[in-house]
């Protein structure tokens, strides 16, 4: 975890940017944050609900601090114009094709952040709103984030997740990547890799729903699907 850079002598922003560092490998409780920080307490929580009132830090369910939603916003303002405003009518029409809601995902560490979503009018939802911070250790989404990692980086992202080596080898293989209620119960969803020129892959598309829809095997009905969702988006981002 690189949360060392060079002082800039500002020294308010130098710990800001420590913190923000600091949550890029995770969620953290006040206490793991003073230790990981050497941060006085005071400071750690001072600093911290800042940046959480500026939208950089955010909570997740348990109330630990994660990173916050405007990231992802001014990572779309600098550079992934062409990818969003391609995402918006790819993941309609997926949307329109499964019935389902569907989702583009972005890494930002050891986080992934929505970053554009297309949801049915009606019936069961998996409402996922636009900035919303999910964690790399569950879902499908996680699953193609990682997979095609460097070693280092895929073996550290196995730690504590639901889903094992072998699980993301058969994802690598078949190039799409399927989860059943590990990240909510109930739900599934199917999810598939968009990639830059030089075959890395930057985004997942994912959709998702109810397993009374989605079945056990979610994969079965909906990969076709996602695989060629994912390929258009590739498209426009190979040829921006």
């Amino acid at each position: 975890m690189d949360t060392a850079a060079s002082p800039s002598k500002v020294g308010v922003l130098d710990k800001a940017a420590m913190i923000l560092g600091t949550l890029a490998s995770g969620p953290f409780v006040l206490a793991d944050l003073v230790a990981a920080t050497g941060f006085p307490r005071a400071t750690a929580y001072r600093l911290t609900t800042a940046l959480e009132h500026h939208r950089l830090v955010a909570r997740d369910a348990q109330g630990r601090f994660v990173l916050g939603p405007r990231l992802a916003e001014l990572s779309a303002a600098t550079g992934e114009d062409r990818l969003l405003t391609a995402a918006g009518p790819v993941l309609a029409s997926l949307r329109d094709t499964t019935g389902e809601s569907t989702q583009l995902y972005r890494r930002h560490g050891q986080m992934r952040i929505c970053i554009a979503t297309a949801e049915p009018p009606t019936g069961m939802r998996d409402l996922v709103p636009v900035g919303s911070v999910l964690p790399m250790k569950v879902g499908s989404a996680a699953q193609i984030l990682l997979a095609w990692e460097d070693p280092e980086s895929f073996h550290q992202g196995l730690q504590g997740a639901r889903f094992t080596a072998a699980a993301l080898s058969s994802v690598r293989r078949r190039g799409w990547a399927q989860s059943i209620s590990e990240r909510e119960p109930g739900m599934a969803s199917v999810s598939a890799p968009v990639r830059d020129p030089s075959h890395r892959v930057v985004a997942a598309v994912t959709i998702t729903g109810p397993l009374q829809r989605l079945t056990q095997h979610p994969g079965t009905q909906l990969a076709e699907s996602a695989v060629d969702a994912a390929d258009r988006l590739t498209e426009v981002v190979c040829h921006s």
